[in-house]
């Protein structure tokens, strides 16, 4: 589920759960853990036993068997959150949560999701058609035994349809959208194209950031030169007030992860161990499930996503893998060209073609069904906003039969990082960068899912394609993709950022985060020899922070040559500055100032360059990942003209942004003096149940809001609701040394013991096993070969 759907999500929610819901209802018949029960479609009997945090072990005969299995444990103990997640990428949730989703429903529709899962099942291969029926069978076989359903179903009065193949496909697409799968960054360039000079928006969209260029060495492109009498010229059109014009998002982290792998050539005794970390909006229930696969001479460990069949991350003994968001260009908005006399029609290389129209039914809770009209074009769907006065399609890989698939289910086969990095190009899926360990000490970083292969352009705007010189021919070939295997230095990192891809590699994309995490990580590394388990998991909660050296020590250059000692706030500023240590520990001093500071610095400074842009469109936000390249340069001249410095000039700019800056901070926490207010006042664990939208529900369904180390721009990221959503650490073959936890726990249900048995560790930072522990319960599943009665269809919400 995107952002803006979990926006709409919780506001329609509110009055529901304030008005439905009670406290003392919350309690529900336990699911079976133990004893015996049958399950449909089972070949042969499996056994589940689950260790003291409820992580289930799977002994099966084969694979479909252990996936028949896997549905009914996921559903048993995920139910609701694997039916919003397919409502939700589906366009479904009005019908059950009333007119504050519709809109996010409409975009679903428009993009038909729905109809792009169906064909996308209807061409994946046999193998992993089986697995999507397996998984299916085991969920409705559950649906069909339990007692009771979760609380979630009863609270909002329906029951949920029977699990569809469809409906795992559903939520693989949802992790497209999860990723950054948005039209707003091409959208931004295109207009920004057109109102500013080509210098300018090279400067801007230079993609490179001082942190990964370390990284890339001879590789790293030459930075575009500073556009100064440009830059003058946009600030001097207008000194009066400007509309901030950078997104909410705009400069902060992704959604993305930590990744490396490091070689036995590092280790004590030649393993080589794997880490990972993904940094994924947080909830509760946890966005994985984990869960040990044994079937034949397979034995898979590691998390899984509820409503899916397949090991995201994790080890088959033989190779280890992790994944990190890649951030690739995937969409294109395709410009129409539309028939000024019939406007149902529009131009594509082979002519006049007439839009493929259709009207979706938006089932809404207590309401009549609302009509969203649907056009299609030969590239893809039409978007819902025009882009500078013309209508656009969105060609997006996710919508692509040919660009999706299941291929990671194959890594249960895979014995040495050759076979796991082919295994891995061949896959369909989100776009990710992935490490590899295997279990002859080797390491290798690649990547998986489809890119495309464009003709005539790069990606970077939107064009039209109606004369055919631009377009997507296909996707690169596997064999193609880039791979690092076996550097010299005995480690592999991938943090989000741009990897050195090498002469001759495909684009990949320009959108990529900051190379700080990566450039932390790899200085932690070059310096650690041997390492063990626990060195990786410490490094995951590393919280140096250099990043914000550069406007720590901007402040303080002006706060010492300037005189401030008639201006108390700032005076008190600096005494916050030269307080901070670097670090973003929960109890550390200066940084809710300074993170404040970069942004206000940011707004002011974008607004005055992007004002023509904004006349040009007054809908632009810039979304834009790195910010702080072309700010810090043009902060670095001094200039009064390049920034909208009032009378006064540079000093006065900066002294007044800090002031600004200092206020707003003061104000948010009720005037507690900046020397005084440690970061874990700002960075706070916020995890929240789609139900706990009252004080009253949120204190029994919510993780408990505490201070939580660590930044946005910290290898132990923290920004908000994104967070690291498990951390795991592992050696291939030596699972009994590994490490993982994640927040929250097993189970969806709020009287269970394993609703949250896992967060206190994940908060402080305190490592649980990677391996199941001893089983403290057993249950057998046995094949049942009688008809059974299908379960019913939704019911009616309540009124």
């Amino acid at each position: 589920m995107n952002r803006s759907a979990r926006s709409f999500l919780a506001s329609a929610l509110v009055s529901l759960a304030a008005a439905g819901c009670a406290p003392g209802a919350l309690r529900s018949p336990s699911p079976r853990t133990d004893g015996a029960t049958t399950l449909a479609g089972l070949d042969q009997a499996v056994t589940v036993t689950s260790d003291r945090l409820g992580i289930p072990t799977i002994h099966a005969a084969s694979r479909q068997d252990a996936i028949r299995a896997l549905g009914y444990l996921t559903a048993r103990d995920r139910l609701f959150q694997m039916d919003l997640l397919r409502r939700s990428s589906g366009g479904r949730l009005a019908e059950i949560l009333g007119r504050e989703l519709l809109e996010a429903d409409t975009q679903q529709r428009r993009y038909g999701v729905e109809r792009a899962a169906k064909a996308i099942l209807a061409r994946l291969p046999q193998g992993q058609r089986a697995a999507l029926d397996a998984y299916a069978e085991g969920v409705n076989a559950y649906l069909r035994s339990a007692e009771a359903l979760p609380l979630e179903f009863r609270e909002l009065g329906y029951r949920p349809e029977p699990w569809r193949p469809e409906d795992s496909v559903l939520i693989e697409l949802s992790m497209f959208q999860a990723l950054g799968g948005s039209e707003d960054v091409e959208r931004s360039r295109t207009v920004l194209s057109h109102s500013l000079p080509p210098n300018v928006t090279a400067f801007l969209f230079e993609g490179t950031d001082p942190y990964t260029k370390a990284l890339l060495g001879a590789q790293a492109a030459a930075s575009p030169p500073l556009p100064r009498e440009e830059l003058r010229a946009l600030v001097s059109r207008g000194r009066g007030a400007r509309t901030a014009v950078l997104s909410a998002a705009a400069g902060e982290a992704p959604p993305g992860s930590n990744g490396w792998a490091v070689a036995g050539s590092r280790t004590r005794d030649g393993r080589a161990i794997l880490a990972n970390d993904m940094h994924l909006d947080l909830g509760v229930p946890n966005v994985w499930y984990r869960a040990e696969l044994r079937y034949g001479d397979t034995e898979l460990a590691g998390v899984v996503l509820p409503g899916m069949p397949v090991l995201v991350v994790g080890t088959n003994g033989h190779v280890a893998w992790g994944l990190t968001n890649l951030d690739a260009d995937v969409m294109d908005l395709v410009q129409i060209e539309v028939n000024p006399e019939r406007p149902d029609e529009y131009r594509t290389p082979s002519g006049w073609r007439r839009f493929d129209v259709a009207q979706e039914a938006i089932k809404v809770r207590g309401e009549p069904d609302v009509a969203a009209p649907v056009r299609a074009t030969i590239w893809g769907p039409v978007a819902s906003r025009p882009l500078l006065g013309r209508q656009v399609a969105v060609r997006w890989t996710a919508l692509d039969p040919e660009a999706v698939d299941f291929g990671l289910l194959e890594m249960d086969r895979v014995r040495s990082l050759e076979e796991a990095a082919r295994a891995l190009n061949a896959a369909g899926g989100p776009p990710c960068n992935a490490l590899l360990a295997d279990r002859s000490g080797r390491v290798a970083w690649t990547i998986t899912g489809r890119i495309p292969r464009r003709r005539g352009f790069d990606g970077a705007l939107s064009l039209p394609w109606a004369d055919g010189r631009a377009g997507w021919d296909g996707f690169v070939p596997p064999p193609q993709l880039p791979r690092v295997v076996d550097p010299p230095s005995g480690f592999v990192v991938n943090a989000n950022h741009r990897m050195p891809l090498g002469e001759g590699a495909p684009a990949l994309g320009g959108e990529y985060a900051n190379g700080y995490r990566a450039y932390r990580i790899t200085e932690r590394l070059r310096a650690a020899r041997p390492v063990t388990e626990a060195d990786m998991f410490q490094l995951q909660l590393d919280t140096r922070t250099e990043f914000f050296d550069f406007y720590r020590d901007l402040a303080l250059r002006v706060l010492t040559e300037a005189a401030v000692s008639p201006r108390p706030a700032l005076a008190e500023a600096r005494a916050a500055l030269e307080a901070w240590d670097g670090r973003a520990e929960a109890s550390g001093i200066g940084l809710p100032l300074l993170t404040r500071f970069r942004r206000v610095l940011a707004d002011e400074v974008f607004a005055a360059w992007l004002d023509t842009s904004r006349a040009a469109d007054p809908t632009l936000e810039l979304s834009l990942t790195d910010i702080d390249t072309p700010l810090q340069r043009a902060l670095s001249e001094r200039s009064p003209d390049l920034v909208p410095a009032p009378e006064g000039g540079w000093d006065a700019f900066v002294l007044s942004a800090l002031e600004k800056a200092a206020a707003e901070v003061k104000r948010q926490h009720g005037g507690r003096p900046l020397d005084r207010l440690a970061w874990g006042a700002v960075s706070q664990v916020k995890i929240a149940h789609p139900l706990g939208v009252t004080p009253e529900l949120g204190a029994l369904l919510n993780m408990p809001v505490e201070p939580l180390p660590g930044c946005g721009f910290c290898v132990r990221l923290a920004a908000g609701t994104l967070g690291a959503s498990e951390r795991l650490v592992v050696s291939p073959g030596r699972e009994s040394d590994g490490i993982l936890h994640m927040p929250g726990g097993q189970s969806g249900d709020p009287s269970s013991p394993h609703y949250r048995d896992q967060q206190r560790a994940w908060v402080d930072g305190r490592p649980l096993p990677f391996s199941a522990g001893p089983a403290e319960s057993t249950l057998t599943l046995s094949p049942d070969r009688a008809e059974r009665r299908a379960p019913r269809g939704d019911q009616p919400a309540r009124p």
